[in-house]
């Protein structure tokens, strides 16, 4: 079985892309990584190839066009199960999650932890060059999904993770329905729901270096109106469950 897969999605990340990858396979000897590239127009996916041409532990996954976070996450998510990695782990492209907290998430889940949260919100994480909106935002939107989903976890909406395969393989990938950042919320809520451990560890968040944020209104109302809609489907799950136990 392979050890680990880092699955970075991109949409015009061309600037970054190369440095990202280069710091990512120089963090940890025991990863590969995933290129997902949602069709860039500024040719993203090209330079993925040459990539991928030069360094075997490189791969590219295209995708026609730009349908989400979580469709290309999903995606990348299939592909690695079907290559029988171990662990699978999610970051983003512009150096916002920095590759050398890897070993620590491959480390914590190599320890027998399920998902691997990089936390921003627990002692010893942070975020640097933020504004005072953003974190609001941020925050805000972290302890509303708590708060909503009766979880534990402080840092709901990070998307710096690692996946032991077992949580992927359980939590019915297709049937995820959130699309931006709304997913990482359903996909820690899923895994929690089935009985996965789950651990924060200690991350320093830093805005984007180069680009421009994917961020939009449009994201944050799924979010707002996908956590009440997780709320309601797991109420209906542990009714169904609960029925099933009774008919027994």
């Amino acid at each position: 079985m392979n050890p680990a897969l880092v699955c970075i999605p991109t949409y015009d990340e061309r600037d970054n892309l190369e440095p990202i990858v280069r710091a990512v396979l120089a963090a940890d000897p025991r990863v590969d990584v995933l290129v997902v590239d949602d069709n860039s127009p500024d040719g993203t996916g090209r330079l993925a190839d040459a990539l991928a041409r030069k360094e075997p532990r490189v791969n590219v996954l295209h995708r026609a066009a730009k349908e989400g976070l979580g469709r290309a996450y999903v995606a990348a998510f299939h592909w690695a199960l079907a290559r029988d990695y171990r662990y699978i782990l999610e970051m983003d492209a512009d150096f916002s999650h920095d590759p050398r907290h890897l070993p620590q998430l491959l480390d914590a889940a190599d320890g027998g932890v399920d998902l691997v949260l990089g936390s921003r919100y627990v002692e010893g994480g942070g975020t640097v060059h933020w504004g005072l909106w953003r974190r609001a935002l941020s925050r805000g939107g972290s302890l509303y999904a708590r708060t909503v989903l009766s979880l534990p976890v402080r840092d709901l909406t990070g998307g710096f993770k690692c996946f032991r395969r077992e949580v992927l393989e359980a939590i019915e990938l297709d049937q995820v329905r959130s699309t931006g950042y709304a997913f990482q919320i359903e996909l820690t809520y899923r895994a929690i729901q089935q009985g996965f451990l789950v651990r924060e560890l200690p991350i320093v968040f830093e805005d984007r270096r180069v680009g421009q944020s994917k961020m939009s209104r449009g994201i944050v109302l799924e979010a707002l109106v996908g956590v009440v809609r997780l709320r309601l489907d797991g109420r209906g799950r542990m009714k169904r469950r609960t029925d099933a136990e009774i008919a027994r």
